[in-house]
């Protein structure tokens, strides 16, 4: 679909095995997204949904203290309005880092507006760090927790901030991270926690299939007692 539409270029991968082919804006970013699993044979919004990674630090100009998108300027009310708006036009389930890492006050608002119909998740919000991930939880800010094991330093630490999560009805999310290498620990922790979610790249490079790959021998091991969750981890209205 994209070879055809946007060139050869547009299906050259990059770090994380995905594709950055030449778009205008995010709708159209997002009716490609809907046109690729149509054109696969599955349904867009029940065989699969889609989980976005705003990244929203990478656009936020600090100076105006607003969001450049789409070829604009936008406040955080207005960008608010632009994912309220696209989660009603499109199957989305999950949005990671929608505001700026200090920006609790939007996660806080987001969370209000549409955290009963999709999972808003903290990452460079709080960086699997337990004191900005307490902050968040008693300001309402996400409800859903990236955790990064690497980034915290010890598993220790990592696995007291996903205990913290779940105590508080957070959801986790197991996380590769950029600059990967062919270790499939996280798909262990992942299964481990019985968080039903992992984040690991498009099944593109060596280094993000690694872990697919794992948690295909470990569905294996365990035999009839696994469990594929799909859309039930989320537990979240759809309208």
């Amino acid at each position: 679909f994209l070879k055809d539409k946007y060139g050869r270029n547009a299906i050259n991968v990059g770090d994380e095995g995905g594709f950055a082919p030449p778009m205008k804006n995010t709708k159209e970013a997002l009716d490609a997204l809907v046109a690729s699993i149509k054109n696969a044979g599955y349904d867009a919004g029940t065989d699969v949904l889609i989980a976005l990674d705003a990244a929203a630090s990478s656009f936020y100009d600090a100076k105006k203290e607003a969001y450049y998108i789409d070829g604009k300027y936008l406040n955080r009310e207005q960008l608010l309005e632009l994912y309220k708006e696209i989660v009603n036009e499109y199957p989305i389930i999950s949005i990671e880092d929608p505001f700026h890492e200090e920006d609790y006050e939007g996660f806080t608002l987001i969370t209000k507006e549409l955290g009963d119909r999709i999972q808003i998740v903290g990452d460079d919000l709080f960086v699997t760090n337990m004191e900005r991930l307490k902050k968040g939880i008693d300001l309402g800010a996400a409800n859903a927790l990236l955790l990064k094991v690497n980034q915290i330093g010890t598993l220790t630490e990592a696995l007291e901030a996903a205990d913290l999560a779940f105590k508080n009805n957070y959801k986790v999310v197991v996380s590769h991270r950029s600059g990967e290498t062919e270790d499939v620990t996280i798909a262990h922790i992942a299964v481990a926690l019985n968080c039903g979610q992992i984040k690991t790249g498009a099944p593109a490079r060596g280094e993000r299939t690694a872990k697919y790959n794992e948690l295909l021998r470990i569905e294996d091991y365990l035999g009839y007692s696994a469990k594929y969750m799909g859309s039930e981890v989320f537990a979240l209205k759809r309208l």
